[in-house]
């Protein structure tokens, strides 16, 4: 008897296979990442934040960014949230991701009490579920009024793990026609979209003739071998000079709770990759510090190393049972199971 996931895969093998077969045509998986290590910070001096270009843009941004679904939960007070954001900031933090939907809005309205005072030492990102037009300009004022600002710095279409969704956001009237008015009003200036179960998505979405600024996409030491969007996806965002954004890069903490890697191995391996930042989740100072020092003071690895680290959980990787985000619905956010009755 099949299971849920292997159902699940059935299903969809029919545009993995023409979306790796048109969207990645002319490249060639893994190997042609060109020169990882070209992916070189900005920033040189001991005890700073590496900076990392945004894509083809001549923005920089902190290759540590800070995730916006910590920020918002119920264990954090406002003010502590507050102080957690703020404290940085302060430390060289400037990519701030968040979601229209996070805590219903909880963690955007943090995020503008913190900005008082520091709107311009962010880049500032934001998600939406906006699969049409309306819907999606509706969320993008809401998003604007709680972070207090009249401008975000990214606007990503949120949370592309459906079938469906690429051709709705495309379709007339869809969400993509919202993102060119919002550039127009001058209210966003960069658009993106992430998703974080199947690279087969995430290349159909590419295959629309869209100039996308940015996506974000888990990225960790299973991925490199299982369901894998590094060796599908971030080729062909290197090629375009989309800014590629990594998420889930302990796999939710699977990899640490299960003793797969450490968490410096988990970071050294992921920041060794061409990405402009890694999202990681951070709800106490403690997390945050910690953070902190790793991006200030670890090398990313070697080839060789990533290599050995790649061999050494393979076994696990292959399995897909730690990357539940792939292999699961458990992390598909409610606004989408309810889009699709899902």
């Amino acid at each position: 008897m099949q299971t849920k996931f292997e159902n699940e895969t059935s299903r969809h093998e029919t545009s993995r296979r023409q979306f790796l077969r048109t969207s990645v045509a002319g490249l060639a998986g893994a190997s042609l990442i060109p020169s990882l290590m070209n992916a070189a910070e900005t920033t040189t001096a001991a005890g700073a934040m590496p900076m990392r270009q945004f894509g083809r843009h001549p923005d920089k941004i902190s290759l540590l960014g800070l995730g916006g679904f910590h920020i918002g939960v119920g264990s954090l007070s406002d003010s502590e949230s507050v102080r957690l954001i703020q404290e940085a900031i302060d430390h060289g933090v400037t990519f701030l991701d968040n979601a229209w939907c996070y805590h219903d809005g909880r963690s955007e309205e943090r995020v503008g009490q913190a900005l008082q005072g520091r709107r311009d030492k962010v880049f500032l990102m934001t998600k939406h579920h906006g699969r049409e037009k309306q819907v999606a300009l509706e969320h993008l004022e809401d998003s604007l009024r709680r972070f207090k600002t009249d401008r975000l710095d990214l606007w990503m279409f949120h949370e592309c793990v459906y079938e469906q969704d690429p051709d709705r956001i495309f379709a007339p009237g869809g969400g993509i026609e919202a993102a060119t008015v919002a550039k127009q009003q001058g209210k966003v200036r960069y658009i993106g979209f992430t998703g974080h179960k199947y690279p087969w998505i995430h290349l159909k979405m590419l295959a629309y003739d869209y100039p996308w600024d940015a996506v974000l996409m888990p990225l960790n030491i299973l991925d490199g071998t299982f369901q894998s969007f590094e060796k599908w996806v971030l080729p062909v965002l290197l090629k375009r000079g989309i800014a590629a954004l990594a998420m889930k890069s302990r796999a939710s903490g699977d990899i640490l709770r299960e003793n797969i890697a450490t968490a410096e191995e988990c970071w050294r391996y992921v920041a060794a990759l061409p990405v402009a930042t890694i999202v990681s989740g951070i709800d106490s100072l403690d997390i945050l510090r910690k953070n902190l020092d790793l991006a200030k003071t670890l090398k990313p690895m070697a080839e060789e190393e990533r290599t050995k680290v790649l061999e050494r959980t393979r076994e696990v990787a292959l399995t897909g049972k730690l990357e539940r985000f792939k292999t699961s619905d458990a992390f598909d956010g409610p606004v989408g199971r309810k889009l699709y009755g899902a």
